[in-house]
């Protein structure tokens, strides 16, 4: 059973009444996602903790975040560890879908650690919703990003590799386009577990990519490249 809550270096994030616990592929991309410009908006979409958005106010400290999710408990659980945050002026949450949710700007960035079963059975209770894609469908994410991103913005996502193979040919067939991506291995043996992207409308020719591989042949001691991306969050690194 997991903690009811998870300490960090400047934040804890309390995930008691919380379906999705903080988890690898979120603190992944609360690490690695393109946020740096100042005085930026970022939406932060299925916030659920809100480690992500929690992870971005630590790295930018002029940025306004939005967090936005359906699931009620999963909000107010995350506008709670705002709220004890020393950044709690800069976030806010809504409990809504990115299908309902307007703006009146657009953001600089935009980021999503989204459901990914697609097809597949589902487990009960919120856990099982807030891992399949019935309630935001690939497509449907990439439209809303498409929507509320500014012409010059950047998406960034986690996905499975399978799944991560299909959004980037969905995503370009409707106009956004992958720029780096980092696939992610647990260790150097095994097949890629998770793939990070940047998208944004501009296409390019040279896509960079790079390769993680998270733990060394043995069991718990990380590579050195996983523990700087992560040193400035996690306690023991």
């Amino acid at each position: 059973m997991a903690n009811s809550f998870f300490n960090f270096k400047q934040f804890s994030v309390n995930q008691d009444s919380c379906s999705m616990k903080v988890g690898t592929d979120g603190v992944l991309l609360g690490a690695w996602a393109e946020v740096s410009k100042e005085n930026c908006r970022i939406l932060d979409i299925g916030t659920g903790t809100g480690v992500i958005s929690l992870m971005i106010a630590q790295r930018n400290e002029s940025a306004s975040i939005d967090a936005i999710d359906v699931d009620y408990d999963a909000v107010e659980q995350a506008n709670s560890n705002f709220v004890a945050s020393p950044w709690s002026q800069r976030l806010t949450t809504y409990c809504i879908s990115l299908q309902d949710f307007c703006s009146h700007k657009k953001y600089d960035y935009i980021v999503s650690n989204p459901p990914y079963f697609i097809n597949s059975f589902k487990a009960e209770g919120m856990r099982g919703v807030a891992r399949h894609t019935d309630t935001l469908s690939y497509s449907e994410l990439i439209d809303g990003v498409l929507r509320l991103l500014n012409e010059e913005g950047v998406f960034s996502v986690i996905l499975p590799y399978i799944e991560s193979n299909i959004f980037i040919v969905q995503s370009a067939l409707k106009g956004l386009f992958c720029n780096k991506r980092m696939d992610i291995k647990g260790v150097a043996d095994k097949p890629i577990k998770r793939v990070l992207l940047q998208m944004s409308r501009r296409k390019s020719s040279d896509v960079i990519s790079e390769m993680l591989v998270i733990e060394t042949s043995v069991r718990h001691c990380y590579t050195d490249k996983y523990k700087e991306l992560t040193k400035n969050f996690y306690l023991n690194f």
